[in-house]
């Protein structure tokens, strides 16, 4: 009887421990979901990468802007086309 006494204790004990660890998990997920929902705001917003646009200029201008990839990328879609139409 005191065997099964004990071993009815540590069972209770084991199943505390994995609820707080359940907890400690959820706790931290939801850390996780907040700091991946804010760094997508910064990213959406230009703060990211505000300062590495202020210390590159040349890198994001010309021919290395978001228009000129557009049109690189529409350039490179078209000549596709024309190829398989072949």
């Amino acid at each position: 009887m005191d065997e099964q006494i004990r071993i009815v204790e540590r069972v209770k004990a084991l199943l505390a421990h994995a609820n707080q660890i359940e907890k400690s998990v959820a706790a931290a997920k939801a850390r996780v979901d907040n700091l991946t929902q804010s760094i997508l705001h910064q990213a959406f917003t230009g703060n990211l990468t505000a300062e590495w646009r202020e210390q590159n200029p040349d890198l994001i201008s010309g021919e290395n802007s978001a228009e000129a990839l557009l049109a690189k990328i529409k350039a490179e879609k078209q000549a596709k086309k024309a190829v398989k139409k072949k």
